[in-house]
C-alpha cells in the first residue's frame, strides 16, 4: 500500500512538472513561430529560450521561478554588459576561432570564480549567453552588431523567463510553502508511525512480529530521508513567495519545524538499534504494568510530536495526561545488573530524549553563525580549491568552442552550449555524468527527429508531442541511473528540434548536433583528467582517513572536559566527513576501473555504516553526559564525587577508541605496504620490532578488548552512584531515575562501541588486504612500523 501511494505521488509530481514545462515551451514556441514580427526580430535565439525554460522550470515552484527571474537578470548583467564592451573593442569582423574561444573562456572564468556567492542556475544561464554571444558573433562576422546582438541574446533569455512565470501561474500556482507544509505533515506522520512500530517491536513477545515491525519502520525511514530532501530543496524558495503573498498568512510555515523534526532522527535511530539487534529483552523488565506505562509514554511522545507539527490534537484524557506517564520511570531506581538489561534502559532513554527534543526551544545562536558565514570577503574566493572549478570550466569551454567551430563553423556553438548549461560547482563522477549526458542528448534528439518525421505538416501537434517526452524526462531526472543531468539533456535534445523550424532537414541537424555535443563532452573529460587526475577511489580513501581523524578528535573531547559547543562542533565535523565519504564512495563505485585495482565498494559501505553508528553512539553519550551534568550542578558535592569515577571509566574508553582511530587514520593513508617497507629500510629506527617489545602504540592491541573490561568496571561504579546519590531524599526519585537512565545509556554505548570497533578493525584489514593482495596484513605490526617511521 505504501509503495502504491509513493508511486502515485511520483506520477502526480512528474505529470505536473511535465505539464508546466510543456506549457512554458508552448508559450515560447507560439511567440516565436506565430507571434508578431517584432518578437522574431528581437528574440533571435529561440533555442536559448527553450534552454532557459528547462533550466528554471524543471520541478520548480513559484518561488523557484521568481528566484529564477532574479538569477536570469543577474546572469544577463554578468555576461551581456562585459560582452558589449569586448565586442566593441575587438570588433566582430576580427574574431577568429582562437580569439572567440579565448574571449569566451576569460568571460566564463569571471562568471564561475565567485563560487559561494552566485547561484548555479545564474552561472549556467550566464555561461550559455556567453557561448551564444561570442560564437554567433564569430559566425556572422562583420554583420554582427556589437550592441544589438548581445541584447537579442538577453531578449531570448527574457522570453524564456516570462514563459516560466506564466506556466507556473496556470491553472494554479505551485507554492513552495505548500510543498514544505505537506512534507512537514508527512514527516510528522512518519515519525509518529515509526515510534509506534518501534514500541510494538520492543514490547512484542513474538520475534516474527517484532521483525516485521522493524522492517516496516526501515521502509518509513527511507521515505523520511526523501522528505527531508524535499524540505531542504523547497525551504529557500519560501522566502521568494512571502513578499507577493503576505496577505496569505494562513500559509505561513515555521522554518524551524523541519529542523526540529529532523533532529528527532537521532532518537529514532537509537530506538532502532535496540529493536534491530535481535537481543531479547528480559521478561522480568517488561512484567507487570510496565507495558501499559510504556503505552502511556508513547501517547505522551506522540502528543509532543503533534504539537511540533501543529497538528490537530485529541483531547487529553486521564490515560494520556502528561503528568502520569512518569510512573514507569520512577520505578527505575537501580542500575542494570547485567549487560543484557542495558538495551531496555537505553530504549527508555531514547524515548525521553525524543520527548526532550520536541520540547526544546530553537537555538538562538544559529542566526549569528549564519551571519558570520555571510561576511566572508570576495577575496576568499581566490583559494586554489575555488579557482580550480573556474579554471577547468573556462578551459573546457574554450577548447570545446574552438574545436567545434573548426569542425563546423555554423554549428560550433552546439559544442560549447552543453558544457555551459551543465556546469556543476562541485566534483562529479566525470565518466558517469558524461555518459548520461551523452545518452540523454542522443535519445532526446532521436525522439525529436521522429516527431518531426511523423508530424511534418502539423507544427502544432509537435508541441503536444513534447508533453509525453517531458513526462518521460521527469522520470529520468528522478531515476538513479540518469539523474538530473540525463533528464535535462534528454528534454533539451527533443525541444531544440521539435520547437523550431527553418533549420534544415532534422536528421542532418540531429547528426551535426550529436557530433558537436560529443566534442564538447570530450573536452570536459580531457580537462578533468589533466587537472584533476585523482581517482574518486583515492579521494574516498583519503576521506576515510579524515573520518578516522574526526572520530579521534570527537572521542578525545569526551575525556578532556570539553564544553558542549566544542563537542557539538566535533560531532558536526565528523558527520560532514562521513557525508563526504558516502559521496565519494558512490562516485568511486560508478567510475570505471580501467587498469587500476577494482574499488572495494562493499567494504567502504560497511565502514561508512559502522562509522555512522559510532558517531550516533558518541552523540548519545554526549546527551547522557549532558543530563548527568545538569544533575551534578543541582545536587550535593557527594554526587560530583561519585560521578568522577564514572568519568574515569569513560575517559579510559574514549582514549582507547581515539588511539585506535588514530592508528586507522595512519594505516588508511598508506599507498602500499611495499612503500612502507622501503621507507623503513632507509630509516635506522627499528623500534617497531614487536619481538623486542618496542611497540610505540601498545594500546592498539588492547583497544578492541578493553571495552568489555571497562563495561564491567563501569557498571560497578554506576551501582555505587545509584546507592550513594540522593540517599534519604524521597522527593527526588524522578531525578534519580534520570541518573539511572543516563548511566545505563552510557553503558549501552560502551558495549556497542566495543562491537563496532571490532567490525571496523576487520573492515580496515580487508581494505588494506585488497590493496596489497600479495602481502600478509597485520594491523598492529603496520601501526607500529608507521609510528617508528615518524617517531
Amino acid at each position: 500500500m505504501l509503495m502504491t501511494e509513493r508511486g502515485q505521488a511520483m506520477w502526480r509530481t512528474c505529470l505536473a512538472s511535465a505539464f508546466r514545462t510543456a506549457l512554458a515551451c508552448t508559450i515560447v514556441g507560439s511567440a516565436t513561430l506565430y507571434g508578431p514580427e517584432w518578437i522574431n526580430r528581437h528574440v533571435a535565439f529561440p533555442a536559448f529560450s527553450y534552454v532557459t525554460v528547462i533550466l528554471i522550470i524543471t520541478d520548480a515552484t513559484l518561488g523557484d521561478t521568481l528566484r529564477g527571474c532574479w538569477l536570469a537578470l543577474y546572469a544577463t548583467c554578468q555576461s551581456v554588459g562585459p560582452a558589449i564592451i569586448t565586442l566593441k573593442l575587438i570588433g566582430p569582423a576580427r574574431l577568429t576561432a582562437e580569439t572567440t574561444a579565448l574571449a569566451a573562456a576569460l568571460a566564463a572564468f569571471v562568471v564561475v570564480l565567485p563560487n559561494s556567492s552566485t547561484h548555479l542556475v545564474a552561472k549556467r544561464i550566464a555561461l550559455g549567453q556567453i557561448v551564444l554571444i561570442y560564437v554567433i558573433g564569430y559566425i556572422k562576422g562583420a554583420e554582427t552588431d556589437p550592441v544589438m546582438h548581445p541584447l537579442q541574446v538577453a531578449a531570448s533569455t527574457a522570453l524564456g523567463v516570462v514563459a516560466c512565470v506564466l506556466a507556473l501561474l496556470v491553472p494554479l500556482p505551485r507554492l513552495a510553502t505548500c510543498e514544505v507544509k505537506q512534507s512537514c505533515k508527512e514527516l510528522g506522520q512518519n515519525v509518529t508511525t515509526r515510534v509506534k512500530l518501534y514500541m510494538k517491536a520492543f514490547c512484542s513477545d513474538d520475534a516474527m512480529s517484532a521483525t516485521a515491525s522493524v522492517s516496516q519502520a526501515r521502509v518509513l525511514s527511507r521515505s523520511s530521508s526523501k522528505l527531508y530532501q524535499t524540505l531542504k530543496r523547497y525551504q529557500p524558495s519560501m522566502t521568494w513567495e512571502r513578499l507577493p503573498f503576505k496577505i496569505w498568512r494562513w500559509q505561513h510555515v515555521n522554518d524551524n519545524k523541519g529542523e526540529k523534526l529532523q533532529s528527532m532522527e537521532i532518537a529514532l535511530r537509537g530506538m532502532e538499534m535496540v529493536v534491530a539487534s535481535k537481543s531479547p529483552i528480559p521478561s522480568s523488565l517488561l512484567a507487570g504494568e510496565v507495558k501499559e506505562d510504556l503505552k502511556n509514554i508513547q501517547e505522551r511522545v506522540i502528543l509532543s510530536i503533534k504539537r511540533v507539527n501543529n497538528s490537530r490534537q485529541p483531547s487529553v484524557t486521564p490515560e494520556s495526561d502528561l503528568k502520569k506517564p512518569d510512573e514507569c520511570l520512577q520505578t527505575l531506581q537501580e542500575i542494570p545488573g547485567t549487560p543484557q538489561d542495558l538495551p531496555f534502559y537505553f530504549f527508555l532513554f531514547c524515548i525521553r530524549l525524543l520527548e526532550t527534543i520536541t520540547m526544546a526551544k530553537p537555538e538562538e545562536n544559529k542566526v549569528k553563525v549564519l551571519e558570520k558565514s555571510k561576511t566572508k570577503s570576495w577575496i576568499s574566493d581566490w583559494d586554489s580549491k575555488k579557482v580550480m572549478p573556474a579554471l577547468k570550466l573556462s578551459l573546457s569551454l574554450g577548447l570545446a568552442i574552438m574545436l567545434g567551430s573548426m569542425f563546423s563553423k555554423p554549428n560550433g556553438y552546439w559544442a560549447g552550449l552543453p558544457v555551459a548549461v551543465s556546469f556543476a560547482a562541485g566534483r562529479e563522477a566525470t565518466f558517469k555524468v558524461t555518459n548520461v549526458k551523452a545518452q540523454g542528448t542522443v535519445i532526446g534528439t532521436v525522439y525529436g527527429v521522429m516527431g518531426c518525421f511523423v508530424f511534418q505538416k502539423f507544427l502544432t501537434v509537435r508541441f503536444l508531442s513534447l508533453l509525453p517526452w517531458f513526462l518521460f524526462s521527469s522520470f529520468l531526472s528522478k531515476s538513479r541511473m540518469y539523474g538530473q543531468a540525463g533528464g535535462i539533456s534528454a528534454a533539451i535534445g527533443a525541444v531544440l528540434i521539435l520547437g523550431r523550424k527553418n533549420f534544415g532537414p532534422p536528421s542532418e541537424f540531429a547528426i551535426e548536433r550529436i557530433i558537436e555535443t560529443f566534442i564538447g563532452l570530450s573536452c570536459s573529460i580531457l580537462v578533468e583528467l589533466v587537472f584533476q587526475p585523482t581517482r574518486a577511489a583515492n579521494i574516498a580513501k583519503l576521506e576515510l582517513s579524515r573520518s578516522f581523524h574526526a572520530l579521534y578528535e570527537c572521542a578525545s573531547l569526551f575525556g578532556a572536559k570539553a564544553s558542549k559547543a566544542e563537542i557539538m562542533e566535533s560531532q558536526k565535523k565528523l558527520r560532514s566527513h562521513l557525508n563526504e565519504l558516502k559521496k565519494f564512495t558512490a562516485e568511486a563505485h560508478a567510475e570505471p576501473s580501467f587498469w587500476f585495482s577494482p574499488f572495494n565498494f562493499s567494504c567502504y559501505e560497511k565502514l561508512f555504516k559502522s562509522l555512522s553508528k559510532m558517531a550516533d553512539l558518541l552523540q548519545f553519550s554526549g546527551y547522557a553526559i549532558g543530563f548527568l551534568g545538569e544533575q551534578g550542578k543541582t545536587k550535593s558535592p557527594q554526587c560530583k564525587e561519585i560521578l568522577s569515577n564514572v568519568d574515569k571509566d569513560l575517559k579510559s574508553l574514549t582514549e582507547s577508541i581515539g588511539l585506535l582511530a588514530k592508528s586507522f587514520e595512519e594505516i588508511t593513508l598508506l599507498k602500499s605496504l611495499d612503500a612502507l617497507e622501503k621507507a623503513l629500510a632507509k630509516s635506522d629506527n627499528t623500534s617497531w620490532d614487536i619481538e623486542l617489545g618496542k611497540t610505540p602504540n601498545p594500546s592498539f592491541s588492547t583497544a578492541v578488548s578493553e571495552p568489555e573490561k571497562i563495561l564491567e568496571t563501569y557498571l560497578q561504579h554506576c551501582r555505587s552512584v545509584a546507592d550513594g546519590i540522593f540517599r534519604g531524599e524521597e522527593e527526588v526519585k524522578v531525578d534519580k531515575s534520570e541518573v539511572v537512565l543516563s548511566l545505563s545509556a552510557l553503558g549501552f554505548c560502551v558495549e556497542i562501541i566495543g562491537k563496532e570497533t571490532r567490525e571496523i578493525e576487520e573492515m580496515v584489514k580487508e581494505v588494506v588486504q585488497s590493496e596489497n593482495p600479495s602481502s600478509h596484513v597485520n594491523l598492529h605490526e603496520i601501526s607500529c612500523k608507521i609510528r617508528s617511521l615518524y617517531k
